[in-house]
Parts: C-alpha cells; sequence; structure tokens
C-alpha cells in the first residue's frame, strides 16, 4: 500500500511546486485558527524549526525529503503569519474618546453611506500618552463640511468621536478588528464639527507626493470627462473609487462587472501586454535593433517598469500589488527565457503575496484573483494539448474570450457567493460584452492618454477611453435591470469554501486520473452550502439591536441605526431587504424602549436606555434580558448587559429541540492580539 501511494507521488515530480502556496497556507490557516495568541517565542520556533527542516533536505533520502517539505512549508506558513502579525503592531485605543483629534491626512475615500472618510497618521489625541495613540485612525465627516478643501499632507484639526474597531457583527461574521489591525488602524470615528487647517502640506514625503499626483490625476481625468464614464476613468487609472455613484457600483455589482472597476490582475495584465506588444513590434521595425537587440528582453523590462510606476500611482492597495506581484514574475520569466503563464508562475506570486501578506489569504481579492488566474492557465494548458480543427484567427479570438469569460467566472463564483452573497445569473453575458473592451480599446486609450498628457493631447486617449467606458456602463445597468439578474445566498461556514478550495486544487494540480477525486469535495461543499443553518437570535454587541427569525424573514428591533450590523446579517441571511421592511416584520412585540421576542422555549427581552432598565420588574417575564446599559445578573434569567457583551462581543442563537443556546462572537475568534487589549498592553507598556 505504501509502495502504491509512493509510486502515485513519484508519478507527480516535476508537478509538485504548485503544491508549495497551498501547504504555506495551510500553515497560515493553522496560525489564524488558534483559539489563543501564540507566544513570540512559539513564533520565532516555527521559523527556526522551518530553517532546519530545509536543511535536512541536503542530507536526507528522496522520500523523507518530500515528508520534510512538507513539514517545513506548513511551519514556514505558521512562522510568517505570527512574525507578520507582530511587526505590524500599532496601538488600539480601549475606550470610546470624544475630544479633539489633530493628524495629517494619508488618505482620502468614502463610506458605505457615501461620507468623506480622511485617514490620518501623526495623530495627537488630547490627555493621552504617545506610546498609547492609534499611529492611525479613520474619520468620517458628518455635519457641516467645506470650509477647507482636504488634501493629502495637510494637518487638520477637528473635535469627533473615536472607538476601537469593532468585531464581527456576528459570531464568524467578517472580523474588521483583524483587517485594521493589519493595516495599522488603530480607532475609527466620525465628525459633525467642521474640519480646520491646521497646517498645509510639507514637502518631501514620498509616499503623499505620489498620493497628491494620484489625486490630481484623478481630479483632471474627471474636470475632462463628465459623468459616471470619468469617475470610471479615474478608478481604473488611478485606484480613486470616491466619484463613483452607488447606482453606478450596484449596477457593476449585479451584473458581474464590479471587477472591471478595480485595479486587478486583468487591469495589470492588459496594461503590461499592451506594452510589451508595443515596445516590441515598435523595435521590430528598426532592422538594426530587430537584428542584434534582444527585443523581447527589453520589452519585458519597460512592461515591468510601467507595471511598477501604475502599481505606484494606484496607490499600492493589496489587491493591486498582488496584481503586481503576478505580472512581474510573468515577465521575469520572458527576461528568463520561460514560458510566462504556468501553473509554476502562477505558484510563485502566491508564495510572494502570501509571504509578504499572510492575512491576504482569507480576503476575496487574493481568492478569486488566483482560483481565476489558476482555472485559466489550467484549462488552456489542456486546450494547448488538444488537437483542435483549424479555424479563422478571428473565431480562435471570440473562443477565447468566450472561454476566459467562462472559465474565470465559474471559479470564482463561489468566493465571490461566499464573500459577498449573491450570484450575478448574468454575468457571463455581461463579460463577454464589456471584456474584450476594457482589454483592446480602454486600457490602451487609458496608456495613450498618460503618454500624450504632457503635450497636452491627453483627450485624445481619454476621448476613446470615455466610448469604451460608455458602453460597458450600459451594459451594466441592463444587465442589472433585468429579472433575476440577482441571486442572494446565505453564507455557509468556512470549511465548506475550504472543501471548495482544496478539492478544486486537487483536481487542477494532481496528475492522473487520481485528480478527479477531488471532485467530491466539490460536490460535498455545495451539498452542505444547501442546508446551512441561519442563527434564529441575533444580538449586536451594543446591546441595543436584536435580530429573530421569522418565517418572512429576519426581523430587527430598530428601524433605523446600526444599519451596518442589520445590513451584514440581512446579507447574510441571503434576503437582503431595507431596514424598515426588516424592521416591520411579525416576530417582535415592541412597548416603548423595551422589544420582547419569543425564540424556541426562550423569551428574549431588549431593554434599551437607563429609562426602561431602571422601569424593569425583576427579569419582565423573560429567560433572558439584553440591554445596552450596565445590569447585574438577576435570580431567574440569564442577563447579557454592555459589560457582558464587551467580553462576549455579538451573540448568535441557535434553536435545537427547542431549547435556545447563545454563542459569543469571542468564542469564535478566540482571544488574539487584534481583539485582546491585554495582550497588547504588553507589547506597549
Amino acid at each position: 500500500m505504501l509502495n502504491d501511494a509512493w509510486a502515485q507521488i513519484a508519478a507527480q515530480r516535476g508537478d509538485l511546486f504548485g503544491w508549495a502556496p497551498v501547504l504555506f497556507g495551510i500553515g497560515i490557516t493553522g496560525y489564524f485558527a488558534l483559539p489563543i495568541e501564540p507566544s513570540v517565542l512559539t513564533v520565532y520556533s516555527a521559523l527556526a524549526l522551518t530553517a532546519v527542516l530545509f536543511a535536512v533536505l541536503f542530507v536526507c533520502s528522496e522520500r523523507v525529503s518530500l515528508l520534510v517539505t512538507v513539514c517545513a512549508l506548513l511551519c514556514a506558513g505558521f512562522g510568517m503569519a505570527g512574525l507578520r502579525t507582530n511587526m505590524v503592531a500599532e496601538p488600539v485605543l480601549e475606550f470610546r474618546y470624544y475630544g479633539p483629534i489633530q493628524g495629517r491626512i494619508i488618505e482620502i475615500d468614502r463610506s458605505s453611506s457615501d461620507a468623506v472618510r480622511l485617514t490620518l497618521d501623526r495623530v495627537v489625541l488630547a490627555r493621552m500618552e504617545m506610546h498609547r495613540t492609534p499611529a492611525t485612525v479613520r474619520v468620517s465627516l458628518h455635519g457641516e463640511q467645506g470650509f477647507i478643501t482636504p488634501e493629502p499632507g495637510q494637518v487638520v484639526l477637528m473635535t469627533g468621536h473615536l472607538s476601537s474597531p469593532s468585531g464581527p457583527v456576528e459570531p464568524g461574521g467578517f472580523d474588521f478588528q483583524r483587517m485594521a489591525w493589519f493595516e495599522g488602524l488603530g480607532a475609527v470615528g466620525y465628525t459633525r464639527t467642521p474640519v480646520l487647517l491646521g497646517a498645509e502640506a510639507a514637502e518631501g514625503a514620498a509616499g503623499l507626493w505620489v498620493y497628491r499626483q494620484r489625486v490630481a490625476i484623478s481630479a483632471a481625468v474627471q474636470g475632462r470627462l463628465d459623468g459616471e464614464s470619468g469617475a470610471f476613468a479615474a478608478a481604473i487609472m488611478t485606484g480613486d473609487r470616491s466619484g463613483m455613484g452607488q447606482d453606478s457600483l450596484t449596477a457593476l455589482r449585479a451584473s458581474n462587472l464590479a471587477h472591471l472597476l478595480a485595479i486587478s490582475g486583468m487591469h495589470m495584465g492588459i496594461l503590461a501586454a499592451f506594452l510589451f506588444a508595443a515596445l516590441r513590434y515598435s523595435m521590430a521595425l528598426w532592422p538594426h535593433a530587430a537584428l542584434h537587440w534582444p527585443v523581447k528582453k527589453i520589452a519585458a523590462i519597460g512592461a515591468l517598469i510601467a507595471a511598477a510606476g501604475y502599481l505606484a500611482l494606484s496607490g499600492g492597495n493589496v489587491s493591486t500589488e498582488r496584481a503586481f506581484v503576478m505580472v512581474a514574475v510573468m515577465l521575469v520569466a520572458v527576461l528568463f527565457d520561460r514560458r510566462a503563464l504556468t501553473l509554476r508562475a502562477v505558484a510563485i506570486a502566491a508564495m510572494i503575496v502570501l509571504t509578504l501578506r499572510p492575512e491576504a489569504l482569507f480576503g476575496p481579492g487574493f481568492q478569486m484573483s488566483f482560483a481565476a488566474t489558476t482555472a485559466l492557465v489550467a484549462v488552456f494548458g489542456v486546450m494547448r494539448q488538444l488537437e483542435l480543427p483549424e479555424v479563422p484567427r478571428w473565431l480562435k479570438s471570440i473562443g477565447a474570450v468566450f472561454v476566459s469569460s467562462l472559465v474565470a467566472g465559474l471559479a470564482t463564483a463561489p468566493f465571490a457567493a461566499f464573500h459577498f452573497n449573491q450570484i450575478a445569473q448574468f454575468g457571463l453575458i455581461a463579460n463577454l460584452l464589456s471584456v474584450p473592451l476594457m482589454g483592446t480599446l480602454v486600457m490602451p486609450a487609458a496608456v495613450v492618454a498618460t503618454v500624450l498628457a504632457p503635450f497636452g493631447l491627453e483627450m485624445i486617449g481619454l476621448w476613446v477611453m470615455d466610448l469604451g467606458l460608455r458602453w460597458i456602463l450600459g451594459v451594466a445597468h441592463f444587465v442589472a435591470d433585468q429579472d433575476g439578474a440577482l441571486r442572494h445566498v446565505a453564507t455557509p461556514g468556512p470549511e465548506v469554501l475550504m472543501m471548495i478550495a482544496l478539492g478544486g486544487l486537487f483536481v487542477v494540480l494532481w496528475q492522473g486520473w487520481l485528480r478527479w477525486l477531488g471532485v467530491g469535495p466539490v460536490i460535498a461543499a455545495f451539498a452542505l452550502w444547501q442546508v446551512v443553518e441561519r442563527p434564529m437570535l441575533l444580538v449586536a454587541d451594543t446591546g441595543s439591536l436584536i435580530g429573530v427569525m421569522t418565517q418572512d424573514g429576519r426581523a430587527v428591533s430598530k428601524e433605523r441605526g446600526e444599519s451596518f450590523a442589520v445590513g451584514n446579517w440581512l446579507e447574510n441571511d441571503g434576503a437582503p431587504v431595507a431596514q424598515d421592511v426588516a424592521y416591520r416584520r411579525d416576530g417582535l412585540v415592541e412597548e416603548g424602549r423595551t422589544v420582547f421576542a419569543r425564540v424556541g422555549d426562550a423569551r428574549v427581552l431588549n431593554v434599551r436606555g437607563s429609562t426602561a432598565v431602571a422601569a424593569l420588574d425583576g427579569c419582565g417575564g423573560a429567560d433572558i434580558i439584553i440591554t445596552n446599559q450596565e445590569l447585574d445578573q438577576i435570580d431567574g434569567c440569564n442577563v447579557f448587559d454592555i459589560r457582558r457583551l464587551r467580553q462576549t462581543g455579538a451573540l448568535a442563537g441557535y434553536v435545537e429541540n427547542g431549547t435556545l443556546t447563545l454563542i459569543g462572537a469571542h468564542e469564535r475568534t478566540g482571544e488574539r492580539i487584534w481583539n485582546t487589549a491585554s495582550l497588547r498592553r504588553r507589547l506597549f507598556d
């Protein structure tokens, strides 16, 4: 039996490198799945063990070397994730702050509610020691503004509210605290007072200089192209999406065209491919260069430099950084006379990205881009080996567009459904009508506009871009307006996505008929997805909002306020509706500041405000009391007051055999450095 297994593995020789990022990623997953924060000594021990294991490879036999390599990659993933977690450590605000805020603007964007947001560094807060002050804060601007025009590098003053980044809105939900930790974001909040200028932007900071150029180019593009197409052009040229209207964003998402808006692997690849071809064929027209120069490698270097400039101009966010790495690996392969598009190249790019940012493994951008790239490389690799009948070149081009859109759409659909709870059912049609235009018209025109800008002739390229982008927006709105364009799905457990990913990777990476064993976990995962159980009761960590599942969908206890939590709950249910619609559903009985619900055999009472708590008579006829005030435990009922909810996080209640069982978000996330103040104090005290 062992010999047969070894024979199967030996047959994979030459194709095993593709498993390196998979094993590395499993090690990263192991680190983030721990219920308690491992010590720094444990992290360094994992890295030291990795070095020892790789050293052992030089002296062990072939069979042993395979096992040693597997262990080394698992340890490396674990160690690099822990190292990165400690390297990005910055102070996090541990209480609700209200008072003066001073800081330097390093980023300007918009929130989901379309409010302008300022991200500030060099933060100064009243009566707070510098070693406890967050390095970076993000403030949403409300109320009367307009006294200054925010610009990168300005030092601004305001009076506002700040608090630590919030945890998941439900157990197992998106963990904003973890994301904020890796972004170095120590507090978020808002101001309703005017933002005042403390000092003009200082010269000299390279990062801010690039950002100012980015903002200036975005404004210039939107000034020359009116409406949504101008905002779209600015988004794909500089990464600034703040000008896009909510209607257009909704249409792009519903038609599965939102990936055209973000600077991703496709944009970076099209840019690099266009410049590579333009440089190569331009030099080929000069006989001396064509005969004596390595024009292919010179073109690759030029395309690589342009891609690096695009990375800097676009803001260098995670998705664009990932796209640059993938393109850079392929261009470097050209320099070394290797095939650019191979699974080995994709694996190298994945290893680089995961080494630099291990936390990216859990983001939709990483998962969807590498799923699409891996599937495309695998499918076109198989097609190259098939003996297809001779067809005209134009028909091959159309077929390639169709196949690539179909394969990429199928590969990314499970990840999009998992993270965004929706499936664009006409997405293939929308992509077939739009993607070719992006590659053949819009992105080349963007390059032309950039080249001609120093001569004041950028409108030539921008005019062509405008034509293409208007078409794409028209397709997005047309497709999104069709009946059944969007299907909503409930969020399953993380094991479902893991089974789909590992099963799909096994089909792609394993050589031989055994690869089809990977189909089994994928089918099982979709079967589990169909029977996903959503919580009957959800409780926000503020104690002032509850949601109960009814026959008509989830009913919520507030008509407005805490819309972020409500929106996430309804999306995770796979049935998003307006908050006021969910509020008007039967299932909750409201009397003043109290809300009563029956969940299974439990009577749940939500009490908001000090007056309502003071008027409470014992348990108030409830088995469970939830309140946003401080309230001691009461005999005969289970009390979740604001102090206890800070310890448990948001709650989810499941009913089994009529009995309601509550689970806290912190039970799922564990005591990690990004959500436990006592662990952070060890670093900064």
